[in-house]
């Protein structure tokens, strides 16, 4: 197969790049580098499979060649990185998915939207499942990431219906692993990176806020089941295993050994109050679940950041 992602220079994108060639396909990356890494395609460029396209999805891009899925992951999509480009987090939702489902139209390709469990707001209805609409405000600060994914599966879902085009989104919960960048600004690299480097660890509100945390392994293996389904409705993907963050944050301070105080700073606008998936539509649908333990997981993660840390 050959396979084009965009935003593959990006976290969860490079491990999809790794993947397809682990599995034999072509892979073709399409990335900007706003917030992509070019270190983490680094390992795969003398591979004779993989070819690099450095370029802006928000403009028509045409790709020579057979194409036989387009995975649609180009977003900034931590909130440090969408509140400093709040515009272009717009445009990639809309021109680019726009431009994404062209191309996969163009190429009679299957195509996988990146959407995300933002989707959801601030629930009200806890766990959420696939056919909860959400509760988001649109013209907060978080409304940019949050209504551009919803424009993008609504636009997904009109190529579908309209041009017949097999399509695929899938909801990501927070996600974490090696690759992720140190100074993205959510929970999981935060903490670790203050308790590598002695600093107080700060958590937001009181911490009773709760997220679900998915190993990028276990996702990737998600993502790949879904996009040889027949389904186009939204599917889940994430850890319905549910902590505090404030439990999180001593998770991480056990892991790494240190002796960081904890510190209350003010909760940001719209930050959510409790986030889990109901993944019984995986489940069911692709017969996955996630199998890597949250320290396992976390310990990998350390490992990775430790090695950065001391590189740089």
């Amino acid at each position: 197969m050959r396979i084009v992602i965009t935003g593959g220079a990006g976290f969860i994108g490079s491990h999809l790049c790794e993947r397809f060639l682990q599995d034999g396909h072509e892979v073709v990356c399409i990335d900007n580098f706003i917030t992509g890494t070019y270190a983490n395609i680094v390992p795969f460029l003398d591979c004779p499979r993989f070819t690099l396209i450095t370029h802006d999805i928000c403009k028509p891009l045409y790709v020579d060649g057979p194409v036989d899925a387009v995975l649609h992951f180009a977003s900034p999509a931590s909130p440090i990185d969408y509140m400093r480009y709040p515009i272009q987090t717009l445009k990639v939702g809309s021109l680019g998915t726009h431009n994404a489902l062209g191309l996969a139209r163009a190429k009679s390709a299957r195509f996988l939207l990146a959407s995300t469990s933002e989707v959801y707001g601030d629930p009200q209805v806890h766990p959420q499942a696939e056919d909860y609409w959400g509760h988001v405000n649109p013209i907060g600060v978080r409304g940019v990431y949050d209504e551009a994914k919803r424009f993008a599966e609504a636009m997904t879902m009109a190529y579908h219906r309209c041009h017949g085009l097999r399509t695929h989104i899938a909801r990501i919960f927070n996600t974490y692993g090696p690759r992720m960048r140190l100074d993205d600004g959510r929970a999981l690299p935060n903490f670790m990176g203050q308790a590598l480097r002695g600093e107080p660890l700060t958590v937001y509100g009181d911490g009773s806020q709760t997220r679900s945390f998915c190993y990028i392994d276990d996702l990737v293996e998600g993502l790949v089941r879904l996009l040889w389904t027949d389904c186009a409705e939204p599917v889940n993907l994430g850890n319905p295993e549910e902590v505090t963050i404030l439990e999180f944050a001593r998770e991480i301070l056990e892991l790494t050994g240190g002796k960081s105080q904890i510190v209350f700073c003010p909760l940001p606008q719209d930050d959510p109050r409790v986030r889990r998936p109901d993944i019984t539509r995986a489940r069911q649908l692709l017969g996955w679940e996630p199998k890597v333990p949250r320290r396992e997981g976390l310990q990998r993660t350390l490992d990775y950041f430790r090695r950065i840390m001391h590189a740089g």
